[in-house]
């Protein structure tokens, strides 16, 4: 491999290739962390992204370049960038077996850490009952069976049992008997179950799956997955619990790493097994944690009457919905279920209803800039002026001024 220029001074600057698939949330998560280091020490580099990572492996001998950092998630990424002549950080999962780590500098998300943050998570909704849905195993998903046997070990662990499903891989020709494998598994699952996926993609899978086996989320199946995608989000119609990746951190980490080993010209393995040790570090990146949505949103019911209704009002309370339409869905007289409710959740259908719109307002004052108007229609409130009314009887000031006020917070 060419250096593009002659090793030397601290200051010049120095051509690096990014070797990442851009199109995976993971990966573009890391790239803003290396950007950011950038931005925020200035340093002189040249970064080439490379669009198609691994089409280009087999002609190395001819990059110019003086660093890289790369997805070792990819196996064929790590055999061929192990033994190069120029510094070179990984950039992927946690192993349980030390021997598994590349041997190169390495920073890595750690697995055991953000099942344990999923875990958790759902433990303390009071579930006792727990499921994964991982990735039939094979070189390109290590990392997938990293998260399995963690979960496993956890519930083991506390004395719970955790039922496995690997399924399918994700193909055109074989999407719908893979779904029908997965409402068969979602079927076989005892109720209430929290389940663990071990991607927001496949938690997806998993909301259509307990749609169509009419599993309540979350009220008998509660679902966490793992990335917090954006797009595996806004294509689910219950919002979806995840935890954050520290991807962001991991690309910091990576491009001080590198920056580190081009400022002390490290080319070559050192033979002494300690001095080896320290030019390799290891580094591993906790998660940030759990973005609790609807779909873990569990309270421990156990009428299943007062189940339903609550699934339904969840559903459909900010589509301006009254008690009449739950009683209807649920199919029992209104005392009845009236009864039922208050013994369950101490409180009314309406007070639910109420709490569930309100909620939802607050949220979205909380997390975006959407005009007052917009967030009154999509709560449910017929007009500006009754979203006004329910927050100064509720919290004694305006919606501009909650707002206002959760950004003091955030300044403070």
């Amino acid at each position: 491999m060419k250096f593009s220029r002659l090793i030397g001074q601290e200051d010049r600057q120095y051509s690096i290739s990014l070797l990442f698939n851009a199109n995976k949330v993971y990966d573009r998560q890391v790239i803003e962390g290396i950007g950011h280091y950038l931005q925020s020490t200035k340093v002189d580099w040249d970064v080439y992204l490379e669009e198609d990572c691994l089409a280009r492996l087999n002609n190395l001998d001819n990059w110019e370049v003086d660093g890289i950092i790369a997805d070792f998630d990819a196996p064929d990424m790590q055999a061929a960038l192990t033994d190069l002549d120029i510094p070179v950080i990984g950039v992927g999962g946690s192993y349980q077996n030390a021997d598994d780590y590349p041997d190169v500098p390495y920073v890595a998300t750690d697995n055991e850490a953000v099942v344990n943050c999923a875990y958790q998570h759902l433990k303390q909704k009071g579930l006792q009952r727990f499921a994964f849905y991982g990735f039939p195993p094979d070189t390109e998903h290590r990392w997938a069976l990293e998260r399995e046997r963690a979960i496993v070990a956890l519930c083991e662990k506390d004395g719970f049992s955790c039922s496995v499903y690997r399924g399918f891989k994700t193909q055109p020709d074989t999407w719908h008997y893979s779904m029908n494998r997965l409402a068969d598994w979602i079927e076989s699952l005892p109720l209430p179950v929290g389940v663990i996926a071990v991607t927001d993609a496949r938690a997806r899978h998993l909301l259509q799956a307990c749609d169509k086996t009419n599993r309540l989320v979350p009220d008998q199946v509660s679902i966490v997955g793992i990335d917090d995608d954006d797009i595996a989000r806004n294509l689910s119609r219950v919002s979806l619990s995840s935890v954050s990746q520290g991807c962001f951190d991991m690309g910091f980490h990576a491009a001080k790493l590198l920056h580190r080993q081009l400022n002390r010209q490290i080319a070559e393995k050192p033979s002494d097994q300690k001095a080896k040790l320290k030019s390799k570090p290891r580094v591993l990146v906790p998660p940030i944690g759990i973005i609790q949505r609807q779909s873990t949103d569990f309270k421990a019911l156990q009428d299943p009457y007062v189940i339903q209704a609550m699934h339904y009002v969840r559903q459909h309370a900010c589509r301006g919905i009254k008690v009449e339409q739950v009683i209807d869905y649920v199919g029992i007289s209104r005392s009845n279920l009236e009864q039922r409710f208050v013994q369950e959740c101490g409180h009314s259908i309406h007070t639910e209803i109420h709490n569930e719109k309100l909620n939802r307002a607050c949220k979205m004052l909380a997390e975006t800039d959407t005009e007052l108007a917009e967030i009154a229609n999509s709560c449910g409130y017929p007009s500006i002026q009754y979203l006004y009314a329910v927050f100064k009887k509720h919290f004694g000031q305006t919606p501009k001024q909650y707002k206002s006020d959760l950004l003091q917070k955030d300044l403070a």
